[in-house]
């Protein structure tokens, strides 16, 4: 386990959380809130017919711009062909555009059509209008616990999904 201490004081690094009551018990909280959140937008993205992977992948090429099919399958952590199976369902509902390199063409790059960014963006938004509406059910003193928890939170995932840029994401908060 990579140590977070660059990120955060030396007093709140832990070295081993797998047995702590209270890490186990934000676990819980976070995954039942994410799971109620998760469940809320399924509707609209069955009727649009999306799957989680679908989002997933929209996602990814949002984070990282238009991507050869290679580099997708290793960002999924999936085969070569997964990865072309995949793309070949969502680019039937026209939520991606394959383009071939002019320069290679068995080089395969990959995109979110319009329709898949346009789809993305607003379950993205129904989100965002979830968590408004959520968030707007307390008081500025929770708002203000909240938003300073999320900070270390966020200082401490980026400490331990990318030590080597941790300062970086920090001044994003």
């Amino acid at each position: 386990m990579r140590s977070i201490s660059t990120a955060i004081p030396e007093t709140a690094a832990v070295a081993n959380v797998s047995s702590d009551p209270l890490v186990d018990s934000i676990v819980g909280e976070i995954h039942r809130m994410i799971g109620s959140l998760r469940c809320a937008g399924t509707g609209r993205m069955v009727k649009a017919g999306i799957s989680m992977t679908h989002l997933h992948i929209l996602w990814v090429l949002e984070h990282h711009g238009e991507l050869p099919m290679g580099r997708l399958a290793e960002l999924l952590d999936v085969s070569l062909s997964n990865a072309t199976g995949l793309i070949d369902r969502m680019e039937e509902r026209h939520l991606v555009e394959r383009v071939r390199v002019p320069d290679d063409r068995r080089m395969v790059i990959i995109r979110a059509s319009a329709e898949g960014a346009r789809i993305r963006d607003e379950i993205e938004a129904l989100k965002q209008d979830r968590m408004r509406s959520i968030l707007g059910r307390l008081t500025p003193q929770q708002l203000e616990r909240i938003l300073g928890a999320i900070g270390d939170l966020r200082v401490a995932s980026a400490a331990e999904i990318d030590p080597d840029h941790v300062h970086e994401h920090a001044h994003q908060i």
